[in-house]
């Protein structure tokens, strides 16, 4: 099937192969019929419905209900709505990453959308990754596709304070290592970080891809911010339902007709504005990727300097989720970046980008949320990449969540040569590090054994941080939470584990960090640092089999999206 040549087929599309199709659809209405349907019912196209809950992914527990909600809109529109289940990536239940598993759960859920009768989709997503890998799926299985996410949870309170996972978690956490509040109180405090369905309830990675699918075209108007338990996201995933019914048959707003370099192009500065999380750059990098549009983070940097932060949420503000829901949403941010986009550009609707800037606001604007352009909350946007001699493929700086005095900072290499050395040094007494160092972590990227976790936000060293130290530069090949901040770089590339210059830095090192010059460099001269490449030592001989062996061989660098070669 070519892209604008959709064909509507119902139950007797994609028949399964016994050399005998009339046999085959014989085969398939019967089996159909044992599941209680109609012959009515199996004369109707059918939308399906990637349903990610799972019982270890605490962002998606609302989903059962919201599966009915989509259901309801099928049927309204004259469609039948099939569910199915696909890998579900709950963040903090995976070892060693959830990131491992991305590229596996966009092959499974794109070959079910191949594989079966489906006429059009609904996929269901909203922990960190899930979304991420959905569109990398529906850009290439190309059928029509609405995603509709999970939403935020909304925030707890302890002590008259409004708490909300996981920026409040780490700062917590910061207190707790530094000796500011017990071991009573910390587990207090656990319970009131996350208290209802939904993902985090900060601008973290979940919220970022929300919004960045918003912006896109592949979600309706409004739904990003929706918290996870307001009857709104009942309603818009009604609304879902019915929108994707409408597109079957569509030769015009298939997915990858939506997400083009222009579409892409504006939902990099949504993320520069909202200042969302550096995973989003991997994520969008894999997404343009399967749209064939290449990356230049060179062109990142341009964006950088036109797209001021409007957004004041945490990590890198005052406010949360529901905050910027009740302010305005994406459509606000939309409004404020009009002249800055394209738009022209397609959308699910049916509608373009500016028509649907255009429209009047559901919701009046918070502008202590959503700042104007003339009064923001940062001039620059909140992301910049920086190259050098320590990272010639780049590295990202989230630049609005760090001490601005850090962005420009040459200091002493205190380097670690993997998480179990960072594990077991970094709170050690004899650890030879001030607040002036700058702290490494080595083969934490792609193709190491932790496979890019978001170990990136590196703990401030005990004996520093019980003096009051809360920030320092400190430089990964790894990723951070969306909801974390900090002087931090990462997802240096090449990345340590294949002989990248992040394997040569050594304890005492000089480096240098320019975020106005877009510079990290390792000031090490080139002589020493090729007789620190000779010695390398060559990687251990690991035995792999399954998705493990697949992933190690055919994984991409940060750059280009840490995607399978072959995808």
């Amino acid at each position: 099937m070519s892209d604008n040549e959709p064909k509507r087929r119902g139950i007797a599309g994609g028949l399964t192969n016994y050399g005998d199709p009339e046999f085959a659809a014989y085969l398939r209405r019967s089996f159909a019929r044992s599941m209680g349907y109609s012959n009515e019912a199996l004369a109707r196209p059918i939308v399906g419905i990637a349903n990610t809950y799972s019982g270890f992914n605490n962002c998606h527990r609302h989903f059962p209900e919201l599966l009915e909600a989509i259901k309801r809109g099928v049927l309204m529109a004259g469609g039948l709505p099939v569910e199915f289940p696909t890998i579900s990536l709950g963040e903090v239940f995976l070892n060693p990453t959830s990131l491992k598993f991305r590229n596996l759960m966009a092959m499974g859920t794109e070959e079910m959308i191949r594989a079966q009768p489906i006429d059009a989709v609904v996929l269901m997503g909203g922990c960190d990754k899930t979304v991420p890998a959905q569109l990398m799926a529906a850009l290439s299985a190309n059928v029509p596709t609405v995603q509709l996410v999970a939403g935020p949870m909304s925030t707890g309170r302890y002590k008259g304070e409004r708490l909300g996972a996981c920026t409040d978690c780490r700062r917590f956490w910061a207190r707790f290592r530094a000796g500011d509040i017990d071991r009573e109180e910390i587990e207090m405090v656990e319970g009131r970080l996350a208290t209802t369905a939904g993902t985090c309830a900060v601008m973290g990675t979940a919220s970022t891809m929300a919004c960045i699918a918003e912006t896109l075209g592949l979600s309706l108007p409004r739904s990003a911010a929706i918290p996870a338990v307001h009857a709104d996201r009942l309603r818009c995933a009604e609304e879902s339902g019915k929108r994707a019914v409408e597109l079957i048959g569509t030769t015009t707003l298939l997915p990858k007709q939506i997400v083009t370099e222009k579409s892409l192009e504006n939902a990099w500065r949504m993320l520069l504005a909202i200042s969302g999380s550096t995973n989003a750059v991997v994520h969008l990098t894999a997404i343009a990727r399967r749209a064939g549009v290449k990356v230049d983070l060179n062109r990142l940097n341009q964006l950088s300097d036109e797209t001021p932060v409007l957004v004041n949420l945490k990590p890198v503000g005052d406010n949360y989720m529901e905050d910027f829901f009740a302010g305005g949403g994406v459509p606000a941010v939309l409004k404020e970046l009009r002249d800055l986009m394209h738009l022209d550009c397609m959308t699910v609707t049916g509608k373009t980008l500016g028509e649907l800037i255009d429209e009047p606001l559901v919701d009046q604007v918070d502008r202590s949320i959503v700042r104007p352009r003339a009064e923001p909350v940062d001039p620059d946007g909140g992301l910049v990449a920086v190259f050098g001699t320590l990272a010639p493929r780049g590295a990202i700086v989230k630049r609005a969540a760090a001490e601005k005095r850090l962005l420009e900072h040459e200091g002493r290499a205190v380097v670690f040569s993997s998480l179990e050395d960072l594990a077991a040094r970094i709170d050690s007494p004899e650890l030879d590090v001030t607040a002036d160092d700058i702290l490494v972590l080595q083969n934490a990227g792609p193709r190491s054994s932790a496979a890019m976790p978001e170990a990136g936000y590196l703990p401030i060293p005990r004996k520093l941080a019980s003096k009051g130290v809360k920030d320092m530069v400190r430089i990964s090949d790894a990723r951070m939470s969306g909801t974390a901040y900090g002087a931090i770089v990462l997802h240096v590339a090449p990345e340590a584990a294949v002989g990248g210059p992040l394997a040569l830095v050594r304890n005492g090192d000089r480096i240098r960090l320019s975020v106005a010059e877009r510079r990290l460099d390792l000031l090490v001269d080139e002589t020493e640092l090729e007789v620190r490449r000779k010695a390398l030592p060559a990687p251990p001989v690991v035995t792999r089999r399954g998705y493990d062996r697949l992933y190690d061989e055919h994984v991409l660098q940060a750059d280009e999206g840490v995607d399978f070669d072959f995808c």
